[in-house]
């Protein structure tokens, strides 16, 4: 069986051409890094680099979710939350990252695949949302791309708090 390549051009390949860097800046951050500092807080948040990358490739993981399968997909329980966004005992840095980049291909091929980025679905009930609102599919790729951006630059304060180095600069 042969594979054949997907060839993405125009808005998808700039949309993924910034995943891409987005992602890399945030990857960086983890680079030498043990697991006992990705478990570290270095500032008065409660964020550490392990936790920040965990969080980003669950929250990308379900916002794919509600593209392929409206806004259920997205159901979590509160009582993970606090997980969510922190190494628990038995994950590793290493396990978190390879977990990433799984679901950042999933991200890529949805992506690079999808028939329509005008699709939309209904969000979630949620206070942060406006009621009755709707997101369409590159409503939702520019937004893992914003979320992705953001939390590189807390990863890159964490960082620089740990032990100096710098994503930039």
């Amino acid at each position: 069986m042969t594979s054949t390549e997907i060839v993405v051009t125009g808005e998808r390949a700039d949309l993924l051409q910034l995943l891409a860097k987005h992602r890399g800046l945030f990857r960086f951050t983890a680079q030498g890094v043990t697991d006992e500092q990705a478990r570290l807080r270095t500032t008065v948040s409660e964020l550490t680099l392990g936790g920040l990358i965990k969080h980003v490739a669950t929250v990308e993981q379900s916002w794919v979710r509600f593209i392929q399968h409206g806004p259920d997909a997205m159901a979590s329980g509160a009582e993970d939350w606090a997980d969510q966004h922190r190494l628990v005992e038995g994950e590793t840095l290493e396990g978190q990252l390879a977990r990433y980049e799984e679901i950042a291909r999933e991200t890529d091929e949805l992506l690079a695949t999808i028939e329509d980025l005008d699709a939309s679905q209904p969000l979630p009930a949620a206070p942060w949302f406006e009621p009755g609102a709707r997101w369409s599919a590159r409503r939702v790729f520019v937004h893992i791309i914003a979320e992705t951006a953001q939390h590189a630059g807390h990863a890159d304060i964490i960082r620089e708090a740990l032990d100096g180095q710098k994503s930039m600069g």
